[in-house]
């Protein structure tokens, strides 16, 4: 490879990756980009397992003139997400290890709304993150859904192969369709996801939940997550399909287990809908990239590889 002209400044970009069962994520500092931002197309690239770094999506840290600090979230197709419980936990703990949370409970901005992230630290380590999401909205033009009146509770979702669903549909920050069903597989998650998730019925895609009660307080949830696929977990997921259990009759409010093939996230679904989330995040590691992968991947000129620069879509 020739080297750099004279005068030529190459990339250096601190990375760090973590994970919320399984669900992973990288995190960069928007100061350390090129002209303070991460295009869709770096995104796709860094996300990528055989020719990045990979992920299922990447943390920008920004600065925030509502909250303590901001925050960006980009899916390994290139498109936005406006919340992400598991990506939230990922960023707290980054944030507290890095020195950068002003105090063990802060707040954060998103694209889909305002949260307070709590870490528990013992000795020097956070153990678990707590995170109030906001509330849900059942209410068909919030998520939004089309054809549906009032609220997305209960209400049939037709396949293109004729199979006819019940679905209840809601926002915790980003939309969701909860598919509630005995024995909720893998397969079938993979098969109905993606057509759920680009469904003419959500105008602006959604997340998909196969679930299952199990008892009372005791869920268990396959996910397919809007511009990722299937994943091992999801926060914002978990969320949905406790708020959805509740709303439908199927659980009480209250602290409710939802269990994904990564692990179980904690969720407390209140009498007002609001919803609070707790879990684990680990820290895998921190470094750098390669100068010449940063320079291809961060310089690259704005193209057509992602879907969110063809449609301008938002992601999970």
């Amino acid at each position: 490879m020739p080297r750099p002209a004279l005068g030529y400044c190459r990339i250096v970009l601190a990375i760090a990756k973590g994970h919320g069962l399984g669900n992973d994520y990288l995190v960069v500092r928007g100061a350390d980009l090129p002209d303070g931002t991460l295009t869709p197309e770096a995104a796709v690239r860094l996300c990528d397992r055989h020719r990045g770094v990979g992920a299922d999506g990447v943390l920008v840290h920004e600065p925030s003139a509502r909250a303590d600090v901001g925050v960006r979230i980009f899916n390994p197709d290139g498109s936005e997400a406006e919340k992400s419980g598991n990506g939230l936990r990922v960023f707290a703990a980054w944030l507290w290890t890095n020195g950068l949370a002003p105090r063990p409970a802060f707040t954060v901005e998103t694209l889909g709304g305002m949260v307070t992230c709590e870490c528990r630290v013992v000795g020097g380590r956070v153990e678990a993150i707590t995170i109030e999401m906001g509330a849900a909205c059942f209410a068909a033009e919030a998520i939004p859904m089309c054809g549906v009146t009032g609220d997305a509770v209960g209400v049939p979702l037709e396949l293109r192969g004729g199979e006819r669903l019940v679905v209840t549909a809601l926002t915790v920050g980003n939309p969701h369709c909860v598919v509630f069903e005995d024995a909720p597989s893998e397969v079938r998650c993979r098969l109905l996801g993606p057509e759920i998730e680009r469904h003419a019925a959500f105008p602006r895609r959604t997340n998909v939940q196969l679930a299952q009660v199990v008892d009372a307080r005791r869920i268990d949830v396959q996910v397919w997550e809007r511009g990722a696929g299937y994943t091992l977990a999801s926060g914002t997921s978990s969320c949905a399909v406790a708020a959805a259990a509740v709303r439908t009759g199927r659980v009480a409010p209250g602290a409710i287990d939802v269990r994904m093939p990564g692990g179980t996230l904690v969720v407390h679904v209140r009498d007002d809908w609001s919803i609070r989330l707790e879990g684990p995040a680990v820290l895998v590691f921190e470094g750098r990239l390669a100068p010449a992968f940063a320079d291809e991947v961060l310089r690259a000129s704005p193209g057509s590889s992602s879907r969110a620069s063809r449609d301008g879509r938002p992601g999970s």
